[in-house]
């Protein structure tokens, strides 16, 4: 699979190595999906991301309860890829650090419109 037509998708832990990998990926990719987690090394991402990725799609989402990553985490990462000029698809819905059948449906619409404009 070509990495044009590859999403990275992680929870939690999952969603900082997804961002972070994807953020500094050689050539771009379909889209980055973070779940209920954060951007690591955050002050570095804008000298660190890759010039491949700088209209990757992204889709945020976050639980309003999570008591692991807490959603000020989720909004901080938000708000400086929004900041870098990254278009990011934020969601977030009322449960703790866990997925929600609505999250997976706004999820898959997300996913289906993406892999359709490839």
């Amino acid at each position: 699979m070509p990495p044009e037509r590859t999403v990275l998708m992680g929870f939690s832990q999952g969603c900082a190595m997804s961002l972070l990998a994807g953020l500094r990926a050689p050539r771009r990719l379909a889209g980055l999906v973070g779940l209920s987690g954060y951007l690591p090394l955050a002050g570095t991402t804008d000298t660190e991301r890759s010039a491949a990725s700088v209209d990757v799609p992204l889709f945020l989402a976050h639980g309003e309860y999570d008591e692991v990553v807490v959603i000020e985490r989720g909004h901080g990462t938000r708000d400086l890829l929004s900041t870098l000029g990254y278009a990011v698809d934020w969601h977030s819905y009322p449960m703790g650090h866990e997925v929600c059948m609505d999250e997976v449906a706004d999820l898959s619409r997300w996913l289906v419109a993406r892999l359709r404009s490839l």
